[in-house]
């Protein structure tokens, strides 16, 4: 009698996992067009499962039923110093042809990134397919950050009379430093309790020196009163290295950094900047523009989808005994 048989990914399976991945991505267009077509081509998702194949420290397994193969995962280490002992499936790392596989797979692979001491596992998911989504949920995984997308062109929100969106300039630097702790200050707070060290005012401002004027990194800050309260960075997506292969969309603008200080948290400042960055991927002639938050954040989790960002991938974490 035939059952699935599970053994660890090689090479030569790079050719069929990147047909089962091309599958997967198709359904996701379904979804969400606005993701690449690119990789439903088998061959074009295969170099994305090679790249995470290669890359250092990558194991993994392989599910078959027969001769044939219906699921693989593939995890990577990524910076201790960073994320722990950690090991990631990125948005390359797994297709299964039923999600009850990816059990399955989890199981045969997690043994051997415990023993190796890697204890914090992370993968990054479709998150259209609830069945997936679950399957993952029923390995002890919770979801810790989102990923979406839009159209370009907005309609502006209407702000107080008091409150002003502009271009940054080099006068700012204080208050784009100030603001670059206020993000990962709030995010140190219930309920995200994040462990990410911010960097110090001096670091924050040393940097903005240097970068203030970048045409690659436009900056907005929102003032009242002539005093600085919010800013937005946006950038080409290509520049950020969370999303890539599979979750990079093709001519994309990316929505990288939003803060507002907290006394004027709620008045829709926040809203207003990410509105500017959409604004200037229009302008620049970008087809879409991407944002991620982490869903504990209870502030950008909330505010992003009402400018109508469209969940995309979930990434979801576990950390394995407790």
């Amino acid at each position: 009698m035939t059952h699935l048989e599970l053994r660890p990914f090689t090479l030569d399976d790079v050719a069929p996992a990147g047909l089962l991945l091309s599958r997967r991505h198709a359904r996701h267009r379904r979804a969400e067009p606005l993701l690449s077509a690119r990789y439903e081509d088998a061959n074009v998702a295969g170099v994305e499962v090679q790249r995470a194949w290669l890359t250092e420290g990558a194991s993994g397994s392989v599910a078959e039923f027969g001769a044939r193969m219906v699921g693989f995962l593939l995890g990577a280490p990524k910076a201790d110093d960073v994320w722990g002992p950690s090991v990631w499936v990125d948005s390359a790392g797994h297709a299964v042809s039923e999600p009850e596989t990816v059990r399955d797979l989890y199981g045969h692979a997690a043994a051997r990134w415990v023993a190796e001491g890697r204890t914090a596992h992370y993968t990054l998911v479709p998150s259209y397919d609830r069945e997936l989504v679950e399957a993952w949920f029923r390995l002890s995984f919770g979801q810790q950050h989102m990923h979406a997308l839009r159209e370009v062109g907005v309609a502006l929100s209407p702000l107080p009379p008091s409150v002003r969106i502009r271009a940054a300039r080099r006068a700012d630097v204080p208050k784009l430093a100030a603001l670059d702790l206020a993000l990962p200050q709030h995010q140190a707070l219930s309920p995200v309790f994040s462990s990410a060290r911010p960097p110090s005012l001096d670091e924050a401002q040393a940097e903005w020196e240097d970068d203030i004027g970048n045409s690659a990194f436009p900056v907005y800050v929102a003032e009242v009163d002539g005093m600085v309260i919010g800013s937005a960075v946006g950038c080409s997506i290509e520049k950020s290295s969370m999303h890539s292969g599979l979750a990079c969309p093709d001519d994309a603008g990316f929505l990288g950094f939003a803060a507002v200080f907290p006394a004027y948290r709620g008045l829709g400042v926040g809203r207003a900047l990410g509105e500017a960055v959409v604004r200037w991927a229009a302008e620049t002639g970008y087809q879409s523009v991407v944002t991620d938050w982490r869903v504990t954040n209870l502030l950008s989790s909330r505010t992003w989808p009402r400018l109508g960002f469209r969940e995309t991938w979930v990434r979801l974490h576990r950390v394995v005994g407790h």
